[in-house]
């Protein structure tokens, strides 16, 4: 399959940092195999800022960590490639690819308290991740200097590096992390839910902040969630994503506005609307199904209401929708506009 991708001339000429071709991954599990990753393909330009987005347990984290190789030690790529500038970073060993993790690519996890050892002062965190990565290493007087800016970048006093990770609010660890995550100068910043937990004020901050950062330093972030409405205020583009396979990708402009895949249909659907014309927000009926043995066909077939015979037996591929938008549905052009009634 074609892995879809934003034209170059659609992102501003900007070539591709990372380029994610075919990703098949499994989890070997005592209950047996699961399908956890299945076929999936992107690609994130230089600055451009992408969202993973769907329900809990569709392989949304699982693409994420094999970015990085952090995947479980039960999880296994049976193929597909991820290249960075043009490096399969599945070819790699682990010392080879320890040079890449944190100096090329960093990682916001989601749950900040998780991503902090209880008994270090939260500056020691950041120093020993900063050690691990700059050859030559950073001075002591420079390390400190560095890590004072870091925290005045994402807003917060540098004081706050002398603290223990429970001495500080949640909104106080979660913009800690993103200075970790900052620390070495990263091209890639992935940020896995990095406002769960959050009380909504503090969650448009750390977005905002986020987004602010990302402008200001040239990034590319890739932020996985299941709220597409926080996904659209950050991103240029959407990846839709399913029971381990992506059924939509395209502008988040294109996606959130005219979805072509009902399941992002539905999930769009299912947001309360406070600026557009008034409606009934609907509900997505079903669970998503059971990765160690997924239905045949479209895997979405069991929860659409358009699904026909051939969405049952045959799986759809990803087909142009339109110049930056694709979806993997045999009936894409019954899917309603925003704002039609659904059947």
């Amino acid at each position: 399959m074609t892995a879809p991708k934003l034209p170059l001339e659609e992102s501003g000429g900007r070539a591709p940092l990372l380029e994610v071709d075919g990703l098949v991954m499994r989890y070997d599990t005592e209950a047996g195999e699961v399908s956890a990753v299945e076929n999936v393909s992107f690609a994130l330009a230089r600055g451009e800022a992408m969202g993973l987005v769907g329900e809990s347990g569709c392989g949304k984290t699982s693409v994420a960590l094999s970015l990085l190789r952090l995947a479980p030690e039960n999880a296994r790529y049976q193929s597909g490639s991820v290249r960075w500038e043009g490096v399969n970073l599945l070819d790699l060993s682990d010392q080879q690819m320890r040079e890449y993790r944190w100096a090329e690519i960093s990682m916001v996890f989601q749950g900040a308290m998780n991503a902090w050892n209880p008994v270090y002062r939260v500056g020691a965190q950041i120093r020993e991740a900063m050690d691990q990565h700059f050859d030559p290493p950073l001075g002591s007087s420079e390390t400190e200097q560095r890590i004072d800016q870091l925290f005045q970048l994402v807003g917060l006093d540098p004081a706050v590096q002398r603290r223990y990770p429970h001495e500080l609010s949640g909104g106080m660890r979660q913009r800690a992390v993103i200075a970790m995550a900052l620390s070495c100068d990263p091209k890639l910043i992935i940020a896995d839910e990095p406002t769960t937990a959050l009380d909504v004020i503090v969650q448009a901050q750390i977005l905002e902040e986020l987004k602010e950062i990302q402008q200001d330093l040239g990034l590319s972030i890739l932020y996985i969630s299941h709220d597409m409405a926080v996904i659209a205020q950050v991103t240029d583009t959407i990846g839709v994503m399913y029971a381990g396979k992506m059924v939509e990708f395209g502008s988040t402009q294109e996606v959130f506005h005219r979805p072509s895949h009902p399941y992002s249909f539905l999930l769009l659907s299912s947001i309360p609307s406070v600026t557009g014309p008034r409606r009934r927000p609907m509900s997505l009926e079903g669970t998503p199904p059971n990765l160690l043995a997924p239905p045949s066909g479209c895997r979405f077939h069991p929860r659409c209401p358009w699904a026909t015979e051939q969405c049952r037996q045959e799986e759809p591929p990803m087909m142009p929708i339109g110049p930056s938008q694709w979806a993997a549905c045999w009936n894409a052009e019954q899917v309603p506009q925003m704002g039609e009634p659904a059947p």
